[in-house]
């Protein structure tokens, strides 16, 4: 039988015994229960619990505010960078990988989120897609309860750390980024891979095909000893193939 989560039961956990106390110092800021919980519930819950409020809301919102604070800081740290330059650092900064890896690294979200039964057992809590919105819906709390004097500390603690870790890539960034930004020009879905692995347990080899919205096409391939290196090298001969002047 799937398990009951009851949110009036969760919310006073975090009123009463301070339950989410771990995540909300790893955030940096404070939140009031019924926010939080409104914060971390999937639309599977709120599907499965009808009048129970999702994050889609906040998320809407704590995207343009993760947009407005990564956008600002990075025009005022780097005066010399040009707008092209600008928008690709600002679109790996808000990205689902670097935002799902804050989610996993800095705030070990996974365990909060509240998740219907079907998408819990599909393990939801650790989809980069899941994570990623749920960064975004807390960012949207915050600023509903702080407003933007009190969210730009919290996005900057969150993201920062990508920020300098991008000058160190150089103005090209990586060609995961770039491949986004051209399908994004070109006005198409969002790229993903399909991804195989073989070879010894000791030493496995990775390969990657970049697929693009629901199309079956594979636009580029790749192998690697790792799936970020698969992924790099795939997502690489992607870019080479919707650059073609025929594209």
């Amino acid at each position: 039988m799937a398990k009951h989560i009851d949110v009036k039961e969760v919310t006073n956990q975090i009123a009463e015994h301070d339950a989410a106390k771990p995540l909300l110092e790893a955030l940096g800021t404070t939140l009031t229960p019924d926010l939080l919980v409104e914060a971390l519930t999937h639309r599977s819950f709120s599907h499965e619990n009808p009048g129970t409020r999702n994050y889609e809301r906040l998320e809407f919102l704590g995207d343009a505010v993760l947009e407005l604070v990564a956008t600002e800081s990075l025009f005022t740290d780097h005066p010399d960078l040009s707008e092209g330059e600008l928008a690709k650092m600002r679109a790996k900064a808000v990205s689902e990988e670097e935002l799902s890896r804050v989610a996993r690294e800095k705030l070990h979200v996974g365990p909060y989120i509240l998740l219907g039964n079907g998408e819990a057992a599909q393990g939801g809590a650790d989809k980069d897609s899941i994570l990623c919105d749920i960064v975004e819906s807390l960012i949207g709390a915050t600023f509903v309860e702080h407003g933007i004097e009190g969210a730009r500390p919290v996005v900057h603690h969150l993201i920062d750390d990508v920020l300098a870790e991008m000058m160190t890539e150089g103005p090209a960034l990586d060609w995961k980024t770039s491949l986004v930004i051209k399908a994004h020009e070109l006005g198409m879905d969002e790229p993903h891979f399909r991804m195989a692995v073989g070879g010894p347990e000791y030493a496995p080899e990775y390969h990657a095909q970049v697929l693009i919205g629901d199309d079956d096409r594979v636009w580029g391939t790749g192998d690697g000893s790792s799936k970020r290196k698969a992924q790099l090298a795939a997502a690489h001969e992607a870019w080479l193939e919707l650059n073609k002047p025929e594209q």
